[in-house]
Formats: structure tokens, sequence, C-alpha cells
């Protein structure tokens, strides 16, 4: 069975996908870009601020489905310039302290809305 997970924690999707969809006991998180999700504007900042905005989207997303980021089992992270990979993985090494994800990290051409950093996760529902 697919669930569609909906909330004001994250920003609202901005084309034909939902923010997560739960199904057989994993969650899948589509991947978040640093919007905030109250106003639904790019945040203005560095790679770090991005990446901040990005893992709260995702701990709010999460959060609202019923699990954790304790929970997460594998995370993709896609950066506009692999430059800002020490930057990111500063910050993202805040969220994720004990007992990481699997991860993939890309560089890409470029990301939606002029963004630096996209992440999408798995987690156990």
């Amino acid at each position: 069975m697919k669930q569609i997970i909906t909330t004001d924690r994250g920003p609202r999707a901005i084309g034909p996908y939902a923010q997560a969809v739960r199904a057989n006991g994993l969650l899948f998180v589509s991947g978040q870009i640093p919007l905030d999700p109250a106003t639904g504007q790019m945040i203005e900042g560095d790679i770090a601020q991005q990446t901040t905005r990005v893992l709260e989207n995702l701990k709010g997303i999460v959060e609202a489905s019923g699990s954790s980021l304790e929970r997460v089992v594998k995370t993709t992270v896609y950066l506009a310039d692999i430059a800002d990979f020490a930057a990111m993985n500063e910050v993202y090494a805040r969220y994720f302290s004990e007992n990481p994800p699997a991860r993939a990290t890309v560089a890409v051409k470029e990301l939606p809305r002029g963004a630096r950093v996209e992440i999408e996760l798995v987690a156990l529902a």
C-alpha cells in the first residue's frame, strides 16, 4: 500500500511529485532544495546555510510522517559545485552524527531554482 505524505513542515512540491511516500515499511522523501517552507522562496546564503535549510526541510517531512532522521537508511546529495563538498559535509555530519546512513554524493550541472544543494532520502517508516 502506498501513502502520500504532505506537510507544511517542508516546502510544497513545485511539480507533479509528492513530498514523501510511505510504502512497505519505508519512507521515500523527494529531493529537497533550500526553500523556506513558509514562503516557498529560496533562502539566501552559502552552501552551509543552504544545506542546513535542506536538512531542516527533510527533518520536518520525516518527522511529520512519524519517523525520524535516526531512521534514515540512505541519502543522495546533489551538489551544483563539488568544491562545496567539505562545507556541505560539515553541516550534514551534525544531522547524522551517530549511525549515519549510506550516502552517495554527486556533482551535477545545475539544480532547480539555482540551488547549490539538493538532498533526497529513504528512511524506515
